[in-house]
């Protein structure tokens, strides 16, 4: 057997590393299952606002507790889109970094987070 043959395989490294990072801090034992973090997102009534918002969420294996969104006159008249999202046992600093990402999203005026017990 060759040298190289006997070491052990290098572990992969992932491509998403930090979700899986928040993940794990998610799962850690000072997230309270029923406190939920909440975002309050204001943007521009624009069609492509709702994906971009909820890719945040779903590139990370996470399912919204709730989500409610509400559009104001159209695109053209300038109008406003507000989603309200919930997020249940979500770890206070995921809901800063998703925060973060969410007020780095283009068409997005303002995004409020608290937590709710």
């Amino acid at each position: 057997m060759s040298p190289s043959a006997a070491r052990s395989p290098r572990p992969e490294t992932s491509q998403d590393q930090t979700s899986q990072d928040a993940a794990r801090q998610d799962a850690a034992p000072d997230r309270e299952p029923r406190r939920a973090a909440c975002f309050s997102v204001v943007a521009r009534a624009e069609p492509g606002v709702l994906p971009r918002v909820m890719e945040l969420f779903a590139k990370r294996g996470l399912v919204p507790s709730s989500w409610h969104s509400t559009a104001g006159g159209t695109s053209e008249a300038g109008g406003e889109l507000t989603i309200d999202i919930q997020m249940r046992g979500m770890a206070v600093e995921t809901a800063d970094f998703i925060a973060a990402r969410l007020r780095q999203i283009a068409d997005v005026e303002t995004v409020l987070t608290s937590q709710k017990r």
